[in-house]
């Protein structure tokens, strides 16, 4: 792959996505990143080698100065930072670039997977953002993402008389280190009381419905009625994993499901069932034996299919695949969002996107 055909990017957010996102766009020979954004004062100055674990100098400096970012000029920016426990924030942020002219690929903003069900509150600032800037916004990633549209797409392509799909996450999360956003947000470590803010009624739907929709969508089938399910699992003894120290009696589980009605019966429906160690819950939903971690879909029709994808990371752990593929996809799909009509635009407005970076001999 040649210098003149590499895509300049700039690079927002070196948090747990962000750290693998960064060091996959550095060594791809088809990326050129020209900046780097870090909010965080101690990772300012720093070389974007040692915030993603690179054992060499790239000389490009984290800077929080997006004016100078932005005068780069870069084809495109990489948003990898946290958006869900900031949205105005992230929005702000993605606007702004777009307006600049800037196409930008995200796993931030994560409703926007499907921006026809998205809040226009949230929703159409980006979309003038885009026409000002004659740019291009994409969001995605695994979960939601790939494993709820690629996935589902392809078991489609060999099935009929379908009546059923079910796209799940049955993951093991103790080997995940995120207890300041997913361990608060599922309720990890906290008493029963507690609520948890994925249990409030329509979280669920508000994150993964979209994704439900828009594979409905694909089909010719519309979902009449969107409905959501939370339950929780409780220690029965204390232990400590990367989540965070879970005392006896405290949340060890979840499992959650959006469910897209058709007919009074849910057609298509996304759960997660999410452990902090296998022996918690033994009777939900099990990944394969042998196996911490499973990305499923099911369609149940003619004939009736089961697609199982795992992702082991580079260190041998299936929380990082799950996080490298969540940067992958984005990475992977940046030309075709760069050649986009302006708009955001989504997994079904895209075409294929393999990966470019292949590794011969």
């Amino acid at each position: 792959m040649t210098e003149q055909s590499k895509t300049r990017v700039i690079f927002w957010g070196t948090g747990n996505v962000g750290f693998h996102g960064l060091r996959h766009a550095l060594e791809h020979p088809g990326i050129e990143v020209v900046g780097l954004h870090a909010h965080s004062p101690h990772k300012q100055g720093k070389d974007a080698g040692e915030l993603c674990g690179l054992d060499r100098q790239t000389g490009i400096r984290a800077t929080n100065d997006v004016d100078a970012l932005i005068a780069l000029k870069p084809d495109a920016a990489l948003y990898f930072a946290n958006g869900e426990l900031r949205p105005e924030e992230a929005a702000r942020d993605i606007a702004r670039l777009l307006e600049a002219g800037i196409n930008v690929a995200s796993i931030a903003l994560i409703v926007l997977i499907n921006p026809r069900t998205a809040d226009p509150a949230l929703r159409e600032p980006i979309e003038a953002a885009c026409r000002k800037g004659n740019s291009t916004l994409f969001v995605n990633g695994i979960d939601p993402g790939f494993s709820g549209d690629l996935l589902p797409l392809a078991g489609l392509a060999v099935s009929d008389q379908v009546t059923q799909i079910v796209v799940q996450e049955i993951f093991d999360y103790s080997t995940y280190e995120d207890p300041d956003f997913t361990a608060i947000a599922f309720g990890f470590g906290r008493d029963p009381d507690f609520a948890p803010p994925m249990a409030t009624p329509g979280a669920v739907i508000h994150t993964w419905g979209g994704m439900l929709h828009m594979i409905a969508n694909a089909m010719g089938v519309e979902i009449e009625e969107m409905r959501d399910r939370f339950e929780r699992c409780f220690a029965e003894q204390d232990f400590t994993c990367k989540m965070g120290a879970i005392p006896q009696g405290t949340c060890s589980g979840v499992r959650f499901a959006a469910e897209g009605l058709v007919d009074g019966r849910p057609f298509i429906v996304a759960e997660h069932v999410t452990r902090l160690g296998a022996d918690q819950a033994p009777d939900w939903p099990q990944p394969p034996q042998g196996r911490s971690g499973v990305h499923r879909v099911i369609i149940r029709g003619r004939p009736e299919l089961t697609l199982d994808c795992f992702a082991i990371g580079s260190d041998g752990d299936h929380n990082t695949g799950g996080v490298q593929a969540t940067a992958n996809r984005v990475l992977n799909a940046l030309p075709h969002v760069v050649a986009a009509a302006p708009g955001i635009v989504t997994a079904l407005d895209l075409p294929y996107t393999p990966s470019l970076h292949a590794r011969i001999g």
